[in-house]
């Protein structure tokens, strides 16, 4: 995994840099019981009501159904290929079940064609195997941890991120995310042993507008340069810095504001939040 720059031939290509793809498996596609076509909403929900801004147009995909779950237990798997995914930053692993069953899974980092997978509590502790968080060792990275067992993998689920075990009490669990915020989960609970792979997907530059519009995203404008009636920043004589603390269309705090609910039932399984880039330590009233 590394990335890949061009002769600046144009302004678009001088600024921009790709994934060089080297651990995708040549000429694999995903079977066609694993992929669905993907209906894009544009942002819209059911009343034609734009309610995520700046989104629409973009490439057709295939949406690759994954096994965020990991419950075939002591079935031994093989690595076929690992492929790209279009609606995520991670890779694919396509995985050969002894039954005959296939299956995508998150691949990790070291995953290689032909290893061996398994899941349940019996499978060893190495990459790409699935257990309970009470068979998996201290210390060891963990990814697609699930947040209620069975209910599939819910954390820690793109390229390059990870979570550590650090301490198990009772039936709990404690994890330090990539946040930095450490959190109680049932020690039945599965997870995936290694770190997701692709982890330089975040020195990738689009280098130009087009790209943006290819992964569906539309051009953001700003809020100073709107009127006052489309957004609380707008209005005013001439350029302004807005005459406020940056907020959202709707009043909400844009930029290091807390928008968790004070007395969310999952806050009692926080440990320690994490911590703000701008404001340090959060703090809810």
């Amino acid at each position: 995994m590394g990335i890949r720059t061009y002769k600046p031939t144009s302004a678009g290509r001088r600024n921009s840099s790709v994934s060089d793809f080297v651990e995708l498996t040549p000429g694999a596609e995903a079977p066609k019981g694993l992929r669905v076509r993907k209906h894009k909403t544009g942002g819209r929900n059911n009343q034609g009501k734009i309610t995520a801004r700046h989104r629409g147009g973009g490439h057709m995909q295939h949406y690759r159904l994954i096994d965020f779950r990991r419950n075939k237990d002591g079935v031994p798997g093989r690595v076929d290929s690992i492929q790209y995914d279009p609606n995520r930053t991670c890779r694919v692993a396509l995985i050969h079940y002894a039954d005959g069953e296939k299956r995508f899974i998150l691949s990790p980092e070291g995953l290689a064609v032909g290893r061996a997978v398994m899941s349940g509590e019996s499978a060893p502790p190495e990459v790409g195997n699935c257990l309970p968080l009470s068979a998996i060792p201290l210390g060891m990275q963990v990814h697609n941890v699930e947040l209620q067992p069975g209910r599939g993998g819910r954390m820690c689920r793109s390229a390059g991120s990870a979570a550590v075990l650090v301490a198990r009490e009772a039936d709990w669990a404690q994890l330090t995310l990539p946040s930095g915020e450490i959190r109680r989960v049932p020690a039945a609970c599965r997870a995936t042993v290694g770190a997701i792979g692709n982890s330089e997907h975040m020195k990738v530059r689009l280098g130009k507008a087009g790209r943006s519009r290819w992964l569906g995203i539309r051009p953001h404008v700003r809020g100073t340069a709107m009127n006052p009636i489309d957004h609380p920043h707008g209005g005013g004589e001439g350029r302004t810095k807005g005459g406020r603390h940056p907020v959202s269309p709707t009043g909400k705090s844009a930029k290091g504001g807390g928008t968790r609910k004070p007395r969310k039932p999952s806050g009692a399984a926080i440990v320690r939040r994490r911590k703000s880039r701008r404001y340090g330590q959060l703090k809810l009233r």
